[in-house]
């Protein structure tokens, strides 16, 4: 398969300005049995984040999945607190946490909106909005978030990784990332209502220390990426899809995904 690099960037961590990017994070990937995961919602760019508002937002889907299992955490998450969810592992394995979030309403002047279009690939997007005029006026957004994290218990990994859970935009690692080291290539496919997003922007983070190592990406036909396992530490990947809203009020739709997992 070929590979496209559109670009390295070395993004050293800095304040949050305009946060897209949302993730789970977690305190470590590697756990034993008996243990307690505890993870932060967080939300920013550039791999460096704040938590994510719960008073301002809900959650509509939060599962923990292993192998066939799967038990919904919404009712164990703790809006107040900083560790938004706590989580005692009873199994080894390979485990997967999948969330979704409601829709939100954001309005945006034009540069504004055509700055995150171009920032974010959605060349599609520009092009409809010159198409149609519309590329001097405002836009409102309704957009929803989902996010992936992959953890590890005990030493045996098993296939969770590569579980399908359903969320409308969805990434997939197709080797288990807790059976890589460094040196070593991870396929991704990303999907969007089930289908492989093809030639979509997606951007693989690394980070090292405090900075934030970020590769830009387009997917091929199949909705596969593949890139270099370069560093040890947590690694992120991410993608957005917009599309003519479906929905009264807003004029687009986004849907935000992101895979969250760690090497050692």
């Amino acid at each position: 398969m070929k590979k496209i690099y559109l670009t390295l960037l070395i993004v050293l961590a800095a304040a949050v300005a305009e946060s897209h990017e949302f993730w789970l994070q977690p305190q470590k990937f590697k756990y034993k049995v008996g243990e307690d995961l505890t993870l932060r919602f967080m939300v920013g760019d550039h791999f460096e984040g704040e938590p994510w508002d719960l008073q301002k937002h809900k959650i509509e889907k939060l599962e923990l999945h292993h192998l066939a299992k799967f038990s919904d955490l919404r009712s164990a998450v703790a809006p107040a607190q900083k560790e938004k969810l706590k989580y005692q592992f009873t199994e080894a394995g390979t485990h997967l946490v999948a969330l979704q979030s409601d829709a939100s309403f954001m309005e945006s002047d034009a540069q504004k909106f055509n700055d995150y279009l171009k920032e974010d690939g959605l060349e599609n997007v520009m092009a409809l909005r010159k198409k149609t005029g519309t590329e001097n006026t405002p836009a409102k957004e309704l957009y929803t978030r989902f996010a992936k994290l992959l953890v590890q218990v005990g030493d045996k990994t098993d296939a969770t990784f590569k579980k399908k859970v359903g969320l409308r935009i969805e990434i997939i690692p197709q080797q288990n990332p807790y059976a890589l080291k460094t040196g070593d290539y991870l396929q991704c496919l990303v999907l969007f209502d089930g289908k492989p997003a093809k030639n979509q922007l997606t951007k693989v983070w690394n980070k090292v220390g405090n900075t934030a190592i970020l590769q830009n990406m387009y997917t091929e036909n199949d909705g596969m990426i593949k890139f270099p396992i370069s560093s040890k530490g947590p690694w992120m990947v991410s993608s957005v899809t917009m599309i003519p809203s479906q929905k009264t009020g807003a004029d687009w739709q986004s849907f935000w995904g992101s895979l969250l997992f760690g090497i050692e």
